[in-house]
């Protein structure tokens, strides 16, 4: 009996944990930022039915009205329909008002500001920042991203855990932290095919 009883406190107690610890792992969103990240879902879902060449489990989105400090880079999981993983992520110095919460856009070359739209993710390189993703811009808004070097890389000022106020810019990048860089670099490179990247205000 004494038996049984000392199986059970110990599957509760895995089963406490786990709770616990999965519990820690939702992401939290308002419903604002939910029903941003929704509306972006619908359109890259659309624009996969149109292109088979698209992986059609898995979208990055990266929700620009988070501050910086926050975790606003989301891996989504398309076919389950919820966010799988977040992570935090730098916007172009250009993109800075001086108005805080406020942010600017350009597709402009040199404006060192992030561009808004839907991306697809190319080939790796090894640059000056490590290895990165080259990004090809899908929209008019951000059709000049290769043309400006706009990639996705890591930079180690890039915390790696939500903080308050902001964190570093980049020069137009989406940039974020090596570690979480690496956890999303398995993805894309064991993807058979391109995945796609929406960054939206």
């Amino acid at each position: 009996m004494k038996k049984v009883i000392v199986i059970f406190l110990f599957v509760l107690a895995i089963l406490v944990v786990y709770f616990i610890v999965s519990d820690k792992n939702k992401v939290k969103l308002s419903s604002s930022d939910y029903k941003r990240i929704e509306t972006h879902v619908a359109d890259i879902k659309k624009l996969i039915r149109k292109d088979s060449k698209y992986n059609d489990k898995i979208a990055f989105f990266i929700d620009m009205k988070i501050p910086s400090g926050k975790n606003r880079f989301f891996v989504y999981d398309l076919k389950a329909d919820k966010i799988i993983d977040k992570g935090l992520v730098a916007h172009g110095s250009g993109s800075e008002t001086g108005t805080k919460g406020k942010l600017r856009f350009s597709n402009i070359p040199n404006s060192l500001s992030t561009s808004l739209g839907r991306y697809s993710i190319g080939n790796h390189y090894y640059g000056k920042f490590g290895k990165a993703y080259r990004l090809y811009g899908l929209d008019e808004t951000n059709n000049n991203a290769f043309k400006r070097d706009i990639v996705f890389h890591y930079y180690y000022d890039v915390p790696y855990k939500e903080k308050d106020g902001y964190i570093c810019n980049s020069y137009g990048c989406p940039m974020v932290n090596k570690k979480y860089f690496e956890r999303i670099a398995q993805l894309i490179d064991s993807s058979k095919s391109d995945i796609l990247m929406s960054i939206y205000y």
